[in-house]
Formats: C-alpha cells, sequence, structure tokens
C-alpha cells in the first residue's frame, strides 16, 4: 500500500475548511497525460492556488494507474522546482464502487468520490458510510453526491437530472460521515449542457442557459451550515474555443456551458471545490486543430501538444484568478 502523505500530497479537509471560511473556491481539474499536469501545476504555482488533481475511472484505465502515482509525485516535486509549494489533493473523480475506491485509495490517492447518486437513497447512504469507514482509517477525505447531473463525462451519463433535495442532505451528511457533498443545482456534465429549447439566444445567436438554482444551493447551507459542498459539471464552455475548433474542421453544435459570474458566485458560498474538465478539452483540442491545420506537414507531438499545454495553462490561471477566486490562497 501507498500512503498519500508518502508522496507529498495532502487530503482535502483543511483545503475546505479555509476555502468555506475565505469564499473562494478550489480548483478541481481533470488529467489524463503529461501536457494537461504540467499546465496546471505551472498554472497554480504562478497564481499561488491550491489544487486539486482529478482523475476518473477512464483517465485511470488510459493512464495506468501506476504511472498516475507517480505522476502525482511528480507534480509535487515539480511545483517545488517552479519556486512554490503548492497544496496538491489526489482525488478519484466518480467512484462507482467500494472496491474501486479501496483500491485507488491503496495506490497513494488523498481523496475520494463515492458517486451512489444513481441508487436508491438508502442504498447511497450505506455505500457511502462504507467507503468513508475504510478511508478515514488512512485519513483520506470522502465526496459524496445527492442529485442527479445530467449529461455525459468518461463513464458517468445520464438522460436527466434530479435536482438535490436539500431535506435529506443533513440526515445523508451525519449517516455517512462523509467530508464533502456534491450537489446538482442545474449543472450539468459534458460540453452540451443544456438543451437548445431550456435556453435564450443573445443578439449573436449564442446560447444562454437558464440560471442556476441557488435557492437549492441557499437552502443546503441553512441545514448544513458551513459544510463543505462540491459542483460538478461546471465547465464554461468559452465560445472562443468552440469557434476555434469550427474554423479548422471541428463540428461542436449547440455547445453551452455555465457562465462564469454564475460559478464566481457560487464560490463565494459553501460551494468550495469546483471541477472544470471539458473546458481544458475545448482549449487543448482548439490548439491542436490550428497548428495542423496550419502546420499540415507537422508531425512532432511537441510541436502541436506545447501550444495545447500553453493554452490550457492559460485557461486555468484565468480560472484561478477571476472566476473561482482561489489565485493567492496557497
Amino acid at each position: 500500500m501507498t500512503n498519500y502523505k508518502d508522496l507529498g500530497l495532502v487530503n482535502t479537509r483543511d483545503m475546505f475548511a479555509k476555502a468555506v471560511k475565505g469564499g473562494y473556491a478550489i480548483p478541481a481539474y481533470n488529467f489524463n497525460n503529461l501536457e494537461q499536469l504540467q499546465a496546471i501545476i505551472q498554472a497554480c504555482v504562478e497564481t499561488k492556488s491550491p489544487v486539486i488533481l482529478q482523475v476518473s475511472s477512464g483517465a485511470r484505465k488510459y493512464a495506468n494507474s501506476n504511472l498516475l502515482r507517480n505522476m502525482a509525485r511528480g507534480a509535487v516535486e515539480y511545483a517545488h522546482e517552479l519556486g512554490y509549494d503548492i497544496p496538491v489533493v489526489l482525488h478519484l473523480d466518480h467512484g462507482d464502487s467500494f472496491e474501486l475506491c479501496k483500491d485507488c485509495i491503496e495506490s497513494g490517492f488523498s481523496s475520494v468520490m463515492i458517486d451512489g447518486s444513481h441508487l436508491s437513497y438508502d442504498e447511497n447512504v450505506a455505500l457511502t458510510k462504507n467507503v468513508c469507514e475504510y478511508a478515514h482509517q488512512y485519513d483520506v477525505t470522502v465526496e459524496g453526491e445527492l442529485g442527479v447531473l445530467a449529461g455525459v463525462e468518461d463513464d458517468v451519463s445520464s438522460e436527466v437530472s434530479h435536482y438535490t433535495m436539500p431535506e435529506e442532505v443533513e440526515d445523508f451528511v451525519k449517516k455517512t460521515g462523509v467530508d464533502s457533498l456534491a450537489i446538482s443545482i442545474g449543472t450539468s456534465h459534458g460540453r452540451t449542457k443544456f438543451t437548445p429549447e431550456q435556453c435564450t439566444k443573445n443578439a449573436d445567436g449564442v446560447l444562454i442557459p437558464p440560471p442556476l438554482r441557488f435557492d437549492i444551493l441557499e437552502e443546503i447551507e441553512k441545514r448544513i451550515p458551513g459544510f463543505p459542498i462540491v459542483l460538478h459539471g461546471s465547465s464554461s464552455v468559452p465560445i472562443e474555443y468552440v469557434k476555434m475548433i469550427e474554423q479548422y474542421g471541428g463540428s461542436l453544435p449547440n455547445s453551452v456551458g455555465i457562465p462564469e459570474e454564475q460559478l464566481r458566485k457560487a464560490a463565494k458560498s459553501a460551494v468550495c471545490k469546483i471541477n472544470i474538465d471539458s473546458d481544458g478539452r475545448l482549449a487543448m483540442t482548439a490548439a491542436i486543430r490550428k497548428v495542423l491545420s496550419e502546420k499540415p506537414d507537422e508531425f512532432d507531438p511537441r510541436k502541436y501538444l506545447g501550444p495545447a499545454r500553453d493554452e490550457l495553462k492559460k485557461l486555468y490561471s484565468h480560472k484561478n484568478a477571476n472566476v473561482l477566486g482561489s489565485a493567492g490562497q496557497a
């Protein structure tokens, strides 16, 4: 067994307490490869932001658990090399079984999510409690989920969303012993977070999504004051990246995300972790398509993955400073 502390990682407990008190959210960036990880660490060191490195079960299969563990160790050392030691969490995103969470804990993860939101309430409680009891033996923090997000992300998919029921949260937190809670207030996975019918259009024809259900968030805060809340499916789907991808041969119709001003509002509340995956995918894809379109004879991966990494770094620095409020908090 590898303990995360031996890798230089931290869990989310102190990180979340400071974020709730300080009115900002910790960035939780998904990564699958070296360039994504470099961009995350570079951006967070330069903005002096704590960070959660997120790995989905699909990413874990793609990248290999042994490589991921050592990439996380390398991320901590890389931050030190760049001149500023930031708190780094390695987190399992959307774990769907006790066995997967256990395996991640034993391979050096400092935080895991157990997503039992597709189960009945009682089954979700039982599964989450089981994971918490095992994880807490090793001081690993656990994120649970109440409510279901629509959309598709790796192995997680749902055609419909179900808002979190505020009347359930206090009981769920008490019975499970969970350290943080992911809720559903209108965010969703993927780049098409809403159907065109759910949106309005501005003068330029850009889709404008319906507002998040801050009334649900406020009611949850009243019932479990100060408890760490998490938002999944919170990419903004920047229109400039969508247009760039389409300019260079891609097709991403009806792309729409969560407006950044709504995420900033959420970050000032008890929402202390905001998950961002699709935005990074879009930035990286846009940069790669641009290079390969402008230089069709290019075949050195460094020549297109390098610009993609630079675009990711720019995006993440912006998120930390202007959306999440995490810059300067490490």
